[in-house]
């Protein structure tokens, strides 16, 4: 499975979430609503979750592996960083 596109949709209220993500594999299967938050070791991504009726949040679409999802996590905040320093050049 490859990777063929990546959306970042940046968050500009303050906060720790960064942006929303969707990722695109293989052109035919998409995820959206991947978040990119800034968190104490730096930042991370969070898979997209629904709020269960006890009040937790439960991912409804993950990676099984590790690999897997550090794979997913390099991927998105590698572009997410390209448009970070893209705007930055922008507002130069």
């Amino acid at each position: 499975m490859e990777v063929t596109d990546v959306r970042v949709r940046k968050v500009d209220k303050e906060g720790k979430m960064k942006a929303i993500v969707s990722i695109t594999f293989d052109e035919e299967f998409v995820i959206h609503d991947i978040k990119v938050i800034e968190g104490e070791k730096g930042l991370f991504i969070a898979m997209p979750s629904r709020k269960t009726t006890d009040g937790e949040y439960r991912d409804i679409a993950h990676p099984i592996r590790s690999t897997t999802r550090e794979l997913l996590q390099q991927t998105i905040l590698e572009k997410y960083q390209e448009d970070t320093e893209g705007e930055e050049e922008e507002n130069l």
